[in-house]
């Protein structure tokens, strides 16, 4: 099994959306059996809390489950369980290099780093723009789902 992880700083607008669109994805490509992917925070602010109301509406307006996704919070322990560790942005790549002890490790990633537009995610709880960013997110999921069909 693959296990993937998906970072952003609250766990509750990009990292909640990517898991779950990421999941429909391996859903509809008959690879849940071999790929996980939860989420996860690099702050304490939503521990146990649900993603935010814009997230779940984008989710809501594509069909895609927003079913058991709970904030919780990065730990150093993640590293080893996961396989890919995917931040939405510069900022949360360098927490996660931080939390984990792993600076500049290649597991590491920055999600759009993986697509031709090499910036972050545009964090929707402050731009208010959730479709820009489940745009971005679902360009990166498919070249992320690209990225370890190859290497595996």
């Amino acid at each position: 099994m693959i296990n993937v992880l998906f970072v952003c700083l609250g766990n509750i607008c990009r990292s909640p959306m990517a898991e779950a669109v990421f999941r429909d994805l391996l859903e509809k490509e008959n690879l849940s059996g071999q790929i996980a992917v939860d989420s996860a925070a690099t702050s304490s602010w939503h521990i146990g809390s649900p993603p935010h109301k814009g997230t779940i509406a984008i989710l809501k307006k594509y069909n895609i489950s927003a079913e058991g996704l709970i904030g919780r919070q990065l730990t150093k322990d993640d590293f080893e369980k996961f396989d890919y560790i995917i931040g939405m942005d510069e900022s949360n790549t360098r927490n996660i290099y931080e939390i984990t002890g792993k600076p500049n490790h290649p597991k590491i990633i920055r999600l759009l780093d993986l697509t031709e537009h090499k910036k972050d995610v545009p964090d929707p709880y402050y731009t208010g723009d959730f479709q820009e960013t489940y745009q971005l997110i679902t360009e990166g999921c498919r070249a992320l789902l690209e990225k370890i069909l190859a290497e595996n």
